[in-house]
């Protein structure tokens, strides 16, 4: 038995040899840095998704403003926003696509996801990255060539403190004497945390440490050489989800014309793509339509009747 089976996120997003759709926050096209995200039309969207059986959606975690980055993501503080988000939603499990390691405490970072996933009835997956544009690093005063250390240890960090009450714990920022405790704990126990990329890591560490992998777009070959590699290292299943950016046209017959981490073309294609994403074992793709031409309710409507039936939620 998979120990996540019990966990409401997981469970409707990731199984064996089956592949769902999530969508990335903001649900909206726009051009520049900073998307309008209106707060009542987020909501709105978000609650169309979880009807239409989309299984997941996402936030980054995106702390600066970094111009020449082009793109600050959903804007609002991850923990805040999506618990607004658990508010007015009942089941769509609720991810970070991902999480910054390396400028916050790992207590804090523990306390915020426990929170999260408790408020929200077991619903979060949980992303972490160890972030990566100098300009951050320096702002917040973070060596970062430490970043792939204080990854490590956040991960041993919110394990250790989900799992175990008044736990003992040493490391370079937090000084745990089993006098003290963190609360609220998982109500399983645990949540399923996924590593974004490779965020530093041996894939050896990965396999072992992760209950998962958010990947980058890639074609379906590439793809399916790193799952490979992947799993013939991990004891059981363990789930690959990756992001995927689409510009979906008006005609469903339209081809591929590459976009920045993904493609503009009509739904046909895209079912195409996600049929062959899912025989090389890939069991997530959550969408972001920044780079779309259309709105965002009507892209979002198109896929709800044309591709999320055939890679539904899985409960």
């Amino acid at each position: 038995m998979n120990k996540f089976e019990k966990h409401n996120g997981y469970s409707r997003t990731f199984q064996e040899n089956k592949l769902t759709l999530g969508l990335l926050f903001p649900l909206e096209a726009y051009q520049g840095n900073i998307p309008e995200m209106d707060l009542e039309q987020q909501i709105k969207l978000a609650t169309v998704a979880e009807k239409a059986n989309f299984a997941s959606l996402f936030v980054r975690d995106v702390p600066l403003n970094d111009p020449s980055f082009g793109d600050v993501g959903q804007m609002y503080d991850p923990w805040v926003f999506l618990s607004h988000i658990a508010a007015h939603t009942k089941k769509i499990a609720l991810g970070t696509a991902s999480a910054i390691t390396s400028f916050q405490h790992p207590l804090n970072l523990a306390k915020s996801a426990a929170s999260l996933d408790k408020i929200s009835g077991e619903r979060l997956l949980f992303g972490l990255a160890t972030g990566d544009r100098p300009i951050e690093f320096n702002a917040y005063g973070v060596d970062r060539e430490k970043r792939t250390a204080l990854y490590q240890e956040a991960f041993y960090v919110m394990k250790e403190v989900w799992a175990k009450s008044f736990p003992t714990i040493n490391s370079s920022r937090v000084s745990l004497t089993g006098g003290t405790d963190l609360l609220p704990k998982p109500v399983l126990g645990y949540i399923p945390v996924f590593v974004t990329g490779f965020s530093g890591q041996s894939m050896e560490w990965i396999a072992e440490n992760s209950d998962g992998i958010l990947g980058y777009p890639r074609n379906p070959a590439q793809q399916e050489r790193l799952i490979r590699d992947y799993r013939s290292l991990t004891d059981g299943f363990k789930p690959f989800a990756q992001s995927l950016y689409i510009d979906l046209t008006e005609d469903p017959n339209e081809g591929p014309t590459s976009i920045h981490l993904g493609f503009r073309s009509g739904h046909k294609f895209l079912i195409e793509f996600l049929n062959a994403l899912q025989e090389v074992g890939v069991n997530h793709v959550f969408i972001n339509n920044k780079y779309s031409r259309r709105p965002a309710e009507e892209v979002i409507q198109e896929l709800a009747e044309e591709v999320v039936p055939l890679f539904p939620a899985l409960t």
